[in-house]
């Protein structure tokens, strides 16, 4: 006998795979999507955490080698989505149940009004720091006023299609002016580093304050943090090998490009400030003011993906609805809180999301029909189990054996397990069955 459904998705358009009629991403628009949303002055900031603790080229190395693993795992999971043309939600209620999936879906609207913020905070700050190169602007009340600009430039965006901005707009607009900033940028700084001696900046050695491996969390953090995101978006491909390559090949350039030039204009100009750092460049208000427009696909796509969270959660409310009211929110925040500690908050959404899409990954990784796994229970024990086992492993890792780093250990002890119970878990069920 058929198991009967414990809750009804026909309303919820989160938790129901996309109709084949709105699917229309090619590989070349999952590509420029993840580059433009790769790219970001956030990015450059973190490259510039990793020095003067590692070398130049134990930097880039642990630049790459964390790009190219961290952009991989967003990638498998963009094809999980677009095969399934199942949201994030969808995702985890898929593999936690429908009802304790309410948790972690929670948890990743939380984590998307925090980037928000942080992104308008980031935007403000660095509008007008370029503004007052001029010498004007100094009013106190212009940060306030910036804020909310941006902040109505993001409901603006989310009244309309996701669809078309990034099909007519990021792909044929942002992007190319994006790339064309940070070439700028890029050949400015290694100007400089030549002009210092290039056989010495990238022979210098690091200060031995942070470990290889906790410099590759670092590096991971970023796109693990997208974890939650990336099926939101990929649904809307096609076919999945063409979300597996685009999503991997754009966020790998973009995050490997951004880091490093974090790294290089760490090492050829010291500041704690960045957006001065880069004010400094010829040409640098340009190009900054370049990245900073790119860094708005970057809001509204955490607003996006936080809104069809939302409805996953409250159907009643569509997804436009949801975003309206995430994105007044943020700007409340962006003017009230001060978001400028930004590793701590990178390493604990780690120690979240990394364990939690290991268990994802695990389960559902090769499964025949994973749709029908969104309403087969309200509870997923095991995985439960194993997510907060990989949560508590993360922060023992980080505070037992920080040389040895967090991410990997804790991916590999969750998938391991996920994986492994995945089949005792269907026994089971069948054995219920019977």
């Amino acid at each position: 006998m058929a198991a009967t459904p414990l809750s009804t998705t026909a309303d919820n358009t989160a938790l129901t795979p996309l109709p084949a009629g709105d699917r229309l991403f090619g590989w070349s628009d999952h590509a420029a999507l993840w580059l433009s949303l790769g790219v970001g002055l956030l990015v450059i900031q973190i490259g510039s955490y990793l020095v003067p603790a590692l070398g130049a080229k134990e930097a880039l190395t642990v630049i790459v080698f964390g790009s190219v693993f961290g952009a991989g795992l967003l990638a498998w999971t963009a094809k999980m989505g677009c095969d399934t043309g199942l949201s994030s939600a969808g995702l985890m209620h898929a593999t936690y149940g429908s009802s304790f999936a309410r948790l972690p879906v929670l948890l990743n609207i939380v984590q998307l009004i925090g980037w928000t913020t942080f992104e308008l905070v980031v935007m403000r700050d660095g509008t007008v720091a370029i503004a007052r190169q001029s010498g004007s602007f100094t009013d106190a009340w212009w940060p306030l006023l910036t804020t909310l600009l941006w902040g109505a430039l993001l409901l603006a965006l989310l009244s309309g299609s996701m669809v078309k901005l990034v099909r007519k707009f990021i792909g044929r607009y942002g992007l190319p002016l994006v790339i064309a900033s940070l070439l700028w940028l890029s050949w400015q700084f290694l100007s400089k580093a030549s002009a210092q001696g290039l056989t010495a900046v990238w022979n210098r050695a690091g200060d031995g304050s942070m470990s290889t491996l906790s410099a590759l969390d670092l590096v991971i953090a970023m796109p693990a943090s997208w974890l939650p995101l990336v099926a939101d978006f990929a649904r809307h491909g096609r076919d999945g090998n063409s979300a597996f390559r685009g999503t991997w090949l754009g966020y790998t350039v973009a995050n490997i490009w951004c880091y490093a030039l974090g790294v290089l204009v760490a090492l050829t100009t010291p500041s704690t400030d960045m957006v001065a750092a880069l004010l400094l460049a010829q040409g640098g208000l340009i190009a900054l003011g370049l990245i900073l427009i790119d860094e708005v696909d970057n809001a509204y796509g955490d607003l996006y993906s936080g809104s069809v969270a939302g409805h996953s959660l409250k159907p009643v409310w569509t997804v436009r609805r949801w975003g309206m009211v995430l994105a007044v929110l943020s700007t409340a925040l962006a003017l009230v809180l001060p978001m400028h500690s930004l590793e701590p908050f990178l390493l604990i959404l780690s120690s979240i999301f990394v364990p939690l899409y290991g268990v994802i990954l695990a389960r559902l990784a090769g499964h025949s029909d994973v749709v029908s796994l969104v309403t087969e229970r309200r509870v997923n024990y095991s995985a439960v189990v194993i997510w907060l086992l990989g949560v508590t492993c993360y922060h023992l890792c980080a505070q037992l054996a920080p040389s040895w780093g967090a991410t990997l250990p804790t991916l590999a002890l969750t998938f391991v397990l996920a994986r492994v119970s995945r089949g005792l878990s269907n026994r089971s069920d069948v054995s219920a069955a019977a």
